[in-house]
């Protein structure tokens, strides 16, 4: 099962992003956000995955074309990116998720996010009350700053256990913002893992039985706070 880039206009800007539908032709809407190599092979696999298990997904390109492999041009393409923005761009995302991707407005939409996306997902989830269900994989992103308070619904955490771009302490201050606002949120750090272990484009750090629970988790989470 595979996807399609699409294009669309928002205020005179094109945006592009990678579409994956379910075999029954709609479902569920969930937002796919990259990690800081930008919109490569491994994200568009996660949304085909995501339609696979009856979602509709979609994968916006943040970086408007680019990607890379090397962490150098990666952090820079990272803090280049324009936070005001990505933040009309992700409320863009979500109006075409609903209105031109047959899912239900009533049902609201989710979004998961990795490393950078992981964060921008918490960032977006606070400035769109459309959405209704929040996956935060190891996020980070030292401009991206979150509204705990204007959060509408429930958020997943999937943490490793090693990882100095998400620490524990940050992790931590994260659960008691999220608890102080009386938002309901789950979270777990996975023993021996190291960043970005649900990454299998990266056999360096990935987690093959760390990461199917990790995905597992997170689709019933969806499918729960959706359906």
């Amino acid at each position: 099962m595979k996807g399609n880039m699409v294009e669309f206009s928002a205020e005179g800007e094109f945006i592009h992003a990678y579409v994956s539908t379910p075999p029954s032709g709609s479902g569920p809407g969930v937002i796919v956000l990259q990690e800081w190599w930008g919109l490569v092979g491994h994200i568009k696999d996660v949304a085909d995955r995501f339609a696979a298990e009856g979602f509709t997904a979609i994968a916006p390109d943040l970086y408007k074309g680019k990607t890379t492999t090397e962490p150098d041009e990666a952090d820079s393409l990272m803090m280049a990116l324009h936070i005001g923005e990505t933040e009309k761009t992700l409320k863009e995302v979500g109006r075409y998720l609903l209105q031109d991707c047959s899912t239900n407005p009533k049902q609201g939409i989710g979004v998961v996010g990795f490393c950078m996306g992981g964060q921008l997902a918490m960032f977006a989830a606070g400035h769109n009350p459309k959405i209704k269900a929040t996956v935060n994989f190891y996020g980070i992103h030292p401009n991206v700053a979150i509204s705990y308070r204007h959060i509408q619904g429930a958020v997943m955490g999937v943490f490793a256990e090693h990882d100095d771009s998400a620490p524990h302490d940050v992790v931590r201050a994260m659960a008691m913002e999220l608890t102080a606002e009386g938002i309901d949120h789950d979270f777990k750090t996975y023993p021996g893992t190291h960043h970005a272990f649900f990454n299998n484009d990266r056999p360096e750090v990935y987690n093959a039985g760390a990461a199917e629970d990790a995905w597992k988790r997170t689709v019933k989470f969806l499918h729960d706070q959706l359906d």
